[in-house]
């Protein structure tokens, strides 16, 4: 996998735009970051996961997802070799990065709203 595919993969999820935070391209949604790329190195693209979904990730594809260092790492932030990668996999990384991120973004409130719809 490249750093384009990664990049065409997290593109293509709604909402999401294109930014860059410490001279590395991010990708957003909601004006907060899911992905990046290009850390430590130009083969490197990172995924915010939760801590759990990290740790099966990691134990699933240990050559191809690792923690990041330090807090953020302990956090979910999750770097993806992407010269190892398999296409499948980074997909679905950056769609679980870009639902939780999502779902982050959403008052509460909202979340309260919807979930009293759908119990009438």
């Amino acid at each position: 996998m490249t750093a384009d595919e990664f990049r065409a993969m997290a593109l293509s999820l709604p909402d999401t735009v294109e930014s860059s935070h410490m001279d590395h391209p991010d990708f957003r949604v909601g004006g907060k970051i899911f992905a990046s790329l290009g850390y430590p190195g130009s083969e490197w693209g990172m995924v915010a996961l939760t801590a759990d979904e990290q740790t099966r990730l990691c134990q699933a594809e240990p050559k191809v997802f690792s923690p990041a260092n330090g807090a953020w790492g302990r956090g979910g932030a999750t770097q993806v070799y992407l010269q190892l990668a398999r296409k499948s996999s980074v997909r679905t990384a950056l769609q679980v990065a870009w639902k939780n991120r999502v779902a982050k973004n959403t008052p509460v409130k909202k979340k309260a709203a919807k979930r009293a719809r759908a119990k009438t």
